[in-house]
């Protein structure tokens, strides 16, 4: 009778646990949306209550003011104009408003700006702006394909910060032999898993296939990818759909994840995506390390780094599909100088003009049609 006794107290042990963790708590709610056929198990899962608080932070801001683009231009106006040179005086004024809002609203203008020297370069972040603002004409124009008509402006990623809350840099060595390839710790931008961190690195910044799925029983000849190619792609999906707030099937169909003739269409947005994060990392992120301070680095010295979540912030569409482009025509709808000068010439307080474009670096090319997407041998 006494070998029952350890046996009774754990029992009950277990159960006060449990009582105490279940006591007054219940599932969240999750709204289920069927987006493909019946028995397919395509739906979309999201949280009733994340909803609230998604839809705060994701609303587009008004313009100041609804800029008159008539009058003399403002590179006869303004010295040291290099890119906004097109607009009226009006119109620049309206967008250096709006600027200021969407990335310095506590700092203002001197932000960027020698308030007693506008024209100077002197302050690293207007350099900085300046090629920013080239990179978000060139998403509006030579990516259509993923952005739509809806277009970006700086606020999509922003949103009243200096850094955009959603970036990402180069992973130190591991510091153990139990996390090796980046695994085996908290992965934050693959929703706190402990899949690889390499994953942004060798696709949004490098150019390794993204192809895991065989198409025959046996792998010779048919797919390279090993175990750890695989949890790479799955840190890099599970990046995706942590940061547009969806699941799989948002992309795939569940019963022939391969297969692109039976995927949903915004599988091959994604495709441009993934295409467009590159180069948007390659031609113009990293090519501007030599202006950051080391504070604005990396461990690695490397210049912080859009992902999918840099734009979407949650959400399938940013900001909610609500397109703020139109308020914005010829500052960010078209493209005005598009090559960079050669920024390990600049020197921090000291260059008044960082020189016209002169960089012999090609412009980023023009992304593919929006056609029926890569093969089945291609990287998705």
């Amino acid at each position: 009778m006494q070998l029952w006794v350890p046996f009774a107290a754990s029992a009950g042990s277990l159960l006060l646990v449990a009582s105490f963790f279940t006591a007054g708590w219940d599932a969240p709610p999750v709204e289920s949306t069927q987006i493909g056929y019946r028995g397919s198990g395509m739906y979309l899962e999201k949280s009733v209550e994340r909803q609230a608080a998604l839809k705060a932070a994701n609303v587009a801001p008004p313009a100041p003011w609804e800029a008159d683009p008539s009058g003399d231009r403002a590179g006869t106006i303004y010295e040291n104009l290099q890119v906004l040179g097109n607009l009226s005086d009006d119109q620049l004024n309206q967008f250096m408003a709006s600027i200021t809002e969407w990335v310095a609203p506590e700092q203002g203008c001197e932000y960027c700006h020698n308030l007693e020297n506008l024209a100077s370069d002197e302050n690293y972040r207007k350099v900085v702006a300046r090629r920013m603002i080239q990179m978000n004409q060139a998403i509006n124009v030579d990516w259509d394909a993923h952005v739509g008509q809806t277009g970006v402006t700086c606020y999509t990623c922003h949103r009243g910060k200096n850094i955009p809350e959603n970036h990402w840099m180069m992973e130190p060595p591991p510091a153990n032999l139990f996390s090796q390839a980046g695994m085996n710790g908290v992965n934050d931008a693959a929703g706190k898993s402990s899949l690889p961190k390499a994953a942004l690195t060798d696709y949004l910044l490098g150019d390794e296939p993204i192809r895991v799925h065989s198409l025959s029983a046996l792998a010779a000849g048919t797919n390279s990818a090993g175990v750890k190619e695989t949890e790479r792609t799955f840190s890099l999906m599970v990046h995706m759909s942590e940061s547009l707030g969806v699941n799989c099937v948002t992309c795939h169909n569940s019963r022939a994840f391969n297969s692109w003739d039976q995927s949903p269409p915004q599988r091959v947005t994604a495709w441009h995506g993934i295409k467009m994060v590159r180069t948007l990392n390659n031609d113009y992120l990293t090519g501007l390390t030599p202006i950051f301070p080391e504070n604005r680095k990396g461990p690695d010295g490397d210049v912080f780094k859009v992902n999918c979540g840099t734009c979407h912030n949650g959400v399938q569409k940013p900001l909610y599909g609500v397109s703020m482009l139109q308020d914005y025509l010829d500052a960010l709808d078209k493209k005005g100088p598009a090559d960079a000068p050669d920024y390990s010439t600049y020197v921090p307080g000291e260059t008044k003009v960082m020189g016209a474009a002169t960089s012999d670096a090609s412009p980023p090319p023009p992304a593919p049609g929006p056609g029926p997407g890569p093969g089945p041998d291609q990287a998705n």
